[in-house]
């Protein structure tokens, strides 16, 4: 080759490659995108409906990667490095700066706490480990009744105080943090809110089972739908499709995350009043809220009164679907705010007894 040529020919193949690579990134994908992962032990899905281009949307999936990172890494308790970590190892009594994002998460958990009568307690994790299905490597076995109460004694909601204007914390006494219950409805809404921000209009989070929607699911303006989960052990089907707009939702069962012993169900779902498993018929708790970090500590506390959250429900004025079993299947029982918010024909539809 001419060697006068050589920078010539050079120039056009990269120009070749930036063009082409330029053309990927601006092709059109069809309608509704899907990206989606493994993240906090579970999966993530997000669903858009808008107009992506591929480079968009890898662009997008980035971002979700980036936020799913930053809240796993303020309030993991599998990672030695994560900030809520710390938080636990933190000296008894002393104030600690915290993230505002864990802050508001915190908050939150000591607002639920308050309100369900420590129903929902985010220093149950103690609790939670002694019983097998926390973070400790325990055997799955009913630990004994002298080692419960010490646990028992330990936790509870006034253990930790938290200075929301001074984004500080600290723990009263030396109890452990798990914000299992609260932490990827967190997540679901961080993820919508940088979405949010990137003005995407229409898509759906799945964060393991959290859920929010915007917009709608087609150019129709079809709502997207949602199922709701069968109380089944050995698959998973839909009970229940509903239609939302605009709104989270989260769900918290027992029907899937138990050991047996002797003939004895023991349910993952632990009652930080009395330290022991969960015992009634309720079998999965729904909750709609506008917060799914809301939503999902509310679904946590709901588990764990059962029907008996029902009058909570109505005095806070939530939206709970309870799955109730029934024999050998189950009954469908919502909250006012919960048929209100289907509306009269759903409800009816659904068969939902309403308390």
């Amino acid at each position: 080759m001419n060697p006068a040529l050589r920078p010539v020919v050079i120039s056009l193949l990269l120009l070749g490659l930036l063009l082409t690579g330029c053309s990927e990134n601006d092709r059109p994908l069809d309608s509704p995108v899907r990206l989606e992962g493994d993240i906090f032990g579970t999966f993530y899905q997000v669903t858009v409906a808008d107009s992506l281009t591929q480079g968009r949307a890898r662009e997008l999936e980035e971002g979700v990667l980036e936020v799913l990172e930053q809240v796993d890494a303020a309030m993991s308790i599998y990672r030695d490095d994560s900030e809520l970590i710390a938080f636990n190892q933190s000296p008894v009594g002393e104030w600690q700066p915290l993230s505002n994002e864990l802050i508001e998460v915190l908050a939150i958990s000591q607002s639920v706490a308050e309100a369900s009568g420590g129903a929902f307690d985010m220093t149950v994790g103690g609790l939670v480990n002694l019983w097998s299905f926390g973070s400790e490597a325990r055997p799955r076995e009913v630990p004994d009744d002298e080692t419960l109460q010490a646990r028992l004694d330990e936790i509870g909601p006034d253990s930790i105080e938290v200075d929301e204007n001074a984004l500080q914390a600290r723990r009263l006494r030396d109890v452990f943090v798990d914000l299992g219950g609260v932490a990827k409805g967190h997540a679901t809404d961080r993820v919508a809110a940088y979405l949010d921000s990137e003005g995407i209009e229409h898509y759906l989070v799945n964060l393991g089972g959290d859920l929010i929607v915007r917009g709608y699911r087609d150019r129709e303006g079809e709502p997207w739908r949602i199922g709701i989960e069968a109380p089944l052990d050995d698959r998973q089907e839909a009970t229940h499709i509903v239609p939302l707009h605009d709104i989270s939702v989260a769900t918290s069962g027992d029907y899937r995350n138990y050991f047996e012993e002797n003939g004895q169900r023991f349910s993952h779902t632990i009652d930080p009043r009395t330290g022991h498993p969960i015992e009634h018929r309720v079998a999965s708790v729904t909750v709609a809220h506008p917060s799914n970090a809301w939503a999902d500590a509310w679904a946590t506390a709901m588990m764990v009164l059962g029907e008996e959250g029902l009058a909570l429900a109505r005095e806070q004025d939530l939206k709970v679907l309870l799955l109730v079993r029934e024999g050998e299947g189950w009954s469908s029982v919502a909250s006012p705010g919960f048929a209100d918010f289907l509306g009269g024909g759903l409800s009816d539809e659904m068969g939902l007894e309403v308390r």
